[in-house]
C-alpha cells in the first residue's frame, strides 16, 4: 500500500507535465505542415476529436483576425463555430442583430466570461474593460463624468492643442527641415516612426486629461520610454493568453514561472508600479475634498471612498490602453489612406483650411470638419482599432440567425469582418471611399454626416457598454489631422511601395510600425498652421 500511494502521486504529477510537453512538441511539428493546411482557406475548419480545429487555427495563427472574417463572409448567415481542442467552442459573428442581441437586447446574457477574465487579470484586474455587474457600473458611473460637454472643451483647447502645437508639430517641423536629424527613438536617418509619435501624443493626453500627469513621451528628444516598452510587452503576452490555442499551457507555465509568463510578471510589475506612482503623486497632491466637478478621473476615483490602491491602479491601466492605443490605431491607419488617396486628401485640405479662415475656437472647427469625420469612418471600418471583442454566455441561448449558444461559451463578434460585408457596404466595400458616409447638399455643397447604427459598425461597441470616449477620440483625432495636414503631408518612407500589414493584439496596429518622412505644404496652398 505504501509503495502504491507513492507511485499514484508520481504518474499524476507525470502525466500533468507530459499533457502540455506534448502539445507543444505537437505545435512545434505541425509547423512544418502548412503545406498541408493552406492559410488561406476561407471554408469554416474543419474539426476532429479532441484537437478540434487545431491545424487550422495553428496554420493562420500569424493572420488570426484576417482568417475569422474570411471565414465569416463566406457563410450565408456571417456566423460560424470554432472548434478549439479540448472541446471547447467559440461562435464568431458579423451578424448585426446577433450583435444587437448581445449588446443590448440580451446585455445580461454576455458578459466578460471567467476565460477572459483570467487572461487579462495580471495586466486589468478589474478594471472596467474585464468586469462585470456593480464594480463595472460604478466605475462606469464615476468615469462619465469626465465626457461632458465642459471636459470635452477643455480637452480639446487646452490639453490636445497644446500638445500638438508645443510638441507634435515642432517635431514634424523638425524632421521636415532637417531630414529627422537628432536621433531619439522615433527618429532613424530622416524617417519617423509615426505609429511611435501618434502613441506617445495619445499617451500624453490621456495621462494629462484622466490623471493630472503629464508623462512628457513626446519631447523633442523622443525619450526612452520604459513604460511604453513594459506596457506593449503586457498587452502582447496578454493577448495571447486570450487567444491562445490551449489555455492550459499558459497556466502550467504561470505556475512555473517560466518563458513568457516570468516575462509578463516583469513586464506588468513595471506597469504597475507606474501606475502605483502616479497615485501615490496624486494622493500628496489633494488635500481636503473639493468638488467633484472640478476633479480629473483619477482625483474622482480617490475621492469615491475607494482606499485600495490595488483596484485604483486596475483602473489606471485600463483607461492608459483605452487612450494610448485605440486614436494612434486609427490615425496610422488614416494617414496612409489619404496618402494613398490624393483626391481625398486635398478635399481634408480644403475643409481644414475653410475652417481656419472662420476664426472660430478650436473646438468649434473640429465639430464641424465633417469630410474628415467620415474619412475616420471610413478608416476604422477597414481598420478598426479594436477587431474582435468577445462576451460569454452565462446561460443556455439562440441568437436571432438560429445559432444555439451553451452556458459557457465564448461568442466573439467581429468588427473588422463586419467592415467588409459586401450586403452592408456595397460590391465596392474594399475601396476607400469616406463618401459612403456623407449626403451633399446639391445646391450648396454642403456635407451632412450620415452614419450607420452601432450595431452595423460597432468599432466603439454598442448598448449599455458603449465607448464613453468615444466623442473624445474623434474631437483629438481631428484636432491632429487638421494640426498636421495644414503644414504637412506624410509620406511613407518607401513611397507607395509600402504596404502595412494589419495585426492586433488587444488592439491593432501596423506591424513593424509606420516609417514616414515629412514635407511642408508649399506656402501658395494658404495652409500656415
Amino acid at each position: 500500500m505504501t509503495e502504491i500511494s507513492i507511485i499514484s502521486p508520481l504518474i499524476l504529477f507525470t502525466t500533468f507535465l507530459a499533457f502540455p510537453l506534448l502539445l507543444l512538441f505537437t505545435i512545434n511539428f505541425t509547423k512544418t505542415l502548412k503545406n498541408l493546411f493552406p492559410p488561406k482557406s476561407t471554408k469554416i475548419p474543419r474539426a476532429y476529436p479532441i484537437i478540434g480545429s487545431f491545424f487550422s487555427i495553428l496554420s493562420n495563427q500569424r493572420r488570426r483576425v484576417q482568417w475569422i472574417a474570411e471565414v465569416i463572409n463566406s457563410t450565408g448567415n456571417l456566423t460560424f463555430v470554432l472548434h478549439r481542442p479540448l472541446g471547447y467552442v467559440q461562435v464568431f459573428t458579423a451578424n448585426p442583430s446577433n450583435v444587437e442581441h448581445m449588446l443590448k437586447t440580451h446585455f445580461h446574457v454576455y458578459q466578460k466570461g471567467e476565460i477572459s477574465k483570467k487572461a487579462l487579470a495580471d495586466l486589468m484586474g478589474q478594471g472596467i474593460f474585464n468586469t462585470d455587474g456593480p464594480t463595472w457600473k460604478f466605475q462606469r458611473q464615476l468615469a462619465s463624468y469626465e465626457f461632458n460637454m465642459k471636459s470635452l472643451r477643455k480637452f480639446v483647447e487646452i490639453v490636445v492643442d497644446t500638445e500638438l502645437t508645443e510638441r507634435l508639430v515642432p517635431i514634424l517641423s523638425g524632421a521636415a527641415a532637417h531630414g529627422g536629424a537628432g536621433g531619439g527613438a522615433g527618429v532613424d536617418g530622416g524617417v519617423l516612426d509615426l505609429q511611435d509619435i501618434l502613441q506617445r501624443f495619445a499617451f500624453d493626453n490621456i495621462c494629462k486629461i484622466a490623471f493630472g500627469y503629464d508623462p512628457e513621451y513626446l519631447l523633442p528628444c523622443l525619450p526612452e520610454a520604459k513604460f511604453a516598452v513594459a506596457f506593449e510587452e503586457s498587452v502582447r503576452i496578454s493577448s495571447e493568453r486570450f487567444n491562445s490555442i490551449v489555455p492550459l499551457i499558459w497556466k502550467i507555465k504561470r505556475i512555473l514561472n517560466v518563458g513568457s509568463e516570468k516575462k509578463l510578471r516583469e513586464v506588468v510589475g513595471e506597469v504597475r508600479e507606474f501606475a502605483r506612482k502616479m497615485i501615490r503623486e496624486k494622493k500628496g497632491e489633494m488635500g481636503e475634498k473639493i468638488s467633484i466637478d472640478s476633479l480629473d478621473l483619477l482625483s474622482r476615483f480617490l475621492n469615491s471612498g475607494h482606499s485600495d490602491e490595488e483596484f485604483i491602479t486596475d483602473i489606471v491601466i485600463s483607461f492608459i490602453l483605452a487612450g494610448r492605443d485605440t486614436t494612434s490605431a486609427a490615425l496610422s491607419w488614416f494617414f496612409w489612406l489619404i496618402f494613398k488617396h490624393p483626391r481625398v486628401e486635398e478635399e481634408i485640405v480644403r475643409e481644414i483650411t475653410a475652417g481656419a479662415k472662420c476664426e472660430t475656437p478650436v473646438y468649434d472647427e473640429v465639430k464641424e470638419m465633417v469630410y474628415t469625420h467620415a474619412c475616420l469612418c471610413e478608416t476604422m471600418r477597414l481598420y478598426p482599432p479594436v477587431p474582435v471583442d468577445t462576451k460569454a454566455a452565462i446561460q443556455d441561448d439562440v441568437l436571432p440567425d438560429g445559432t444555439a449558444v451553451k452556458k459557457g461559451t465564448r461568442v466573439s463578434y467581429h468588427p473588422y469582418a463586419m467592415g467588409r460585408v459586401e450586403k452592408v457596404w456595397g460590391a465596392d466595400w474594399r475601396l476607400f471611399r469616406p463618401e459612403r458616409w456623407l449626403d451633399r447638399d446639391p445646391v450648396t455643397g454642403k456635407y451632412t454626416f450620415v452614419g450607420k447604427d452601432p450595431f452595423t459598425y460597432p468599432v466603439f461597441q454598442a448598448g449599455p457598454r458603449v465607448c464613453l470616449g468615444k466623442e473624445m477620440a474623434f474631437l483629438q483625432m481631428k484636432r491632429v489631422v487638421a494640426g498636421v495636414l495644414r503644414r504637412f503631408t506624410v509620406v511613407p518612407a518607401t513611397g507607395e511601395a509600402f504596404e502595412p500589414v494589419y495585426t492586433a493584439d488587444l488592439t491593432s496596429k501596423m506591424m513593424g510600425g509606420f516609417p514616414v518622412r515629412i514635407v511642408e505644404r508649399p506656402a501658395s496652398d494658404d495652409t500656415t498652421y
